[in-house]
């Protein structure tokens, strides 16, 4: 035998054939339970991972990473501010924009965020030109006064291409009545699918330059910034603020999205918390396979003790054996959660052929299939999670066995 013995003995009780079968039942039912548990967690945050990437996909495709705007005042240096983020090896794109709030009238009269923005330059921060359903976004040429609508705010609006809108701009003028909103009538020459609720039915676009002289303004609101790695949209905007003469307002996705953003993270982490019960089941059964198995091996603790095992030596016996029967679970979890993650779109179609039903409908959730996202983060912190659990759940029987006194446990063998 090795050494350490603790460790060799409690490997000898991992392998050995019991003589109580309940106790080896129990004990394969926590191996289970912890695997079960490891499976599902890894599963779920994958897939949360992934609608949560699938959203923000969605949601950046059409919207900057950053964006720098003046404070108060249009940005008259808009072009210089382009030229220094274009320096900036971590910026992928740049391009001006021109935004306000509007009122759209058509059939019927739907609140929008209005958008000017150069054709040209567009395409460096945002996918629009690939999302067009009707029309084109070189449709926005400057003194055309056109409009590109989302799919849902056109339908709801009940305009098409060719038809016109009426823009009430939340910019006031003067005149011999008193102040009045900005209006203009514009063209609708294109529609656009985002794939976003928000963005299809809150969103317009129009040329800057045509948006510049309605609300009579000579400049952009800011310039938008797209990034090679968007978590650092924050650092990137503030140095280019700093680079730039004057005052300047800086934000990134995570702000301009904070309710979203610090939403899905609450659901994922909460998600996380309650389904790491799961794995607490299957360590609460590892308590009673061991606490039986203490119980069951009184007498040859008994023995142990007389040979010269001290009680921490036998506390040690036990915490092996109960550990590694954690992580043979973990282990078993661990394999059974990347495979079942990696194969869920699989088993998903496979369900919905059986059954003859549509799980994830495309008109109701933009998706073509279950988007998943195994973070290396999750799968580490699920795994020490149950390694943790499974070794508190050897504490407690592991201290009833170095108490056992050799005498009482010997009195009637």
């Amino acid at each position: 035998m090795f050494k350490p013995i603790p460790v060799a003995i409690g490997l000898r009780y991992l392998r050995a054939k019991r003589r109580n079968g309940f106790i080896s039942f129990i004990s394969m039912a926590s191996i289970l339970g912890i695997a079960l548990g490891v499976t599902v967690l890894i599963t779920t945050l994958a897939v949360m991972s992934g609608f949560q990437k699938e959203i923000r996909d969605r949601l950046l495709q059409m919207s900057a990473h950053a964006t720098v705007t003046s404070d108060g005042e249009p940005m008259t240096d808009w072009q210089r501010a382009m030229d220094v983020a274009r320096q900036d090896p971590r910026v992928a794109g740049a391009a001006p924009y021109v935004e306000i709030q509007g009122m759209l009238s058509g059939t019927r009269v739907q609140g929008a965020m209005v958008q000017g923005i150069e054709p040209a330059l567009e395409p460096a921060v945002s996918v629009i030109a690939e999302k067009m359903k009707k029309g084109s976004l070189d449709d926005l040429t400057p003194g055309s006064y056109n409009m590109l609508l989302g799919q849902e705010l056109a339908l709801w609006l009940g305009v098409d291409v060719g038809d016109t809108v009426v823009a009430t701009l939340a910019e006031v003028q003067g005149s011999p009545v008193g102040a009045l909103p900005r209006m203009k009538r514009f063209t609708v020459s294109g529609i656009f699918e985002a794939g976003y609720n928000e963005i299809d039915r809150g969103l317009a676009f129009t040329n800057m330059r045509d948006l510049e002289r309605v609300l009579r303004i000579e400049g952009a609101t800011g310039v938008r910034l797209k990034l090679h790695d968007m978590d650092q949209a924050y650092v990137v905007a503030r140095d280019l603020a700093l680079n730039l003469n004057g005052y300047y307002r800086v934000s990134d996705w995570t702000q301009q999205n904070a309710n979203l953003y610090h939403s899905l993270k609450m659901e994922k982490t909460v998600m996380g918390i309650l389904l790491s019960l799961i794995i607490m089941m299957g360590a609460f059964t590892l308590v009673n396979s061991q606490v039986m198995l203490v119980t069951d091996k009184q007498a040859d603790i008994a023995i142990l003790r007389t040979l010269g095992l001290t009680p921490s030596g036998v506390m040690q016996v036990f915490m092996v054996q109960g550990t590694l029967i954690g992580v043979i679970g973990t282990l078993l979890g661990l394999v059974g959660g990347i495979t079942l993650t990696f194969n869920l779109e699989r088993i998903l179609g496979l369900i919905e052929s059986v059954f003859n039903i549509k799980l994830l409908p495309e008109d109701v959730y933009y998706i073509t299939g279950l988007p998943t996202d195994m973070q290396t983060p999750d799968v580490v912190g699920t795994v020490l999670v149950a390694l943790l659990m499974s070794f508190l759940a050897t504490l407690y029987p592991a201290w009833r066995a170095a108490r056992t006194q050799p005498a009482e446990a010997l009195r009637y063998e």
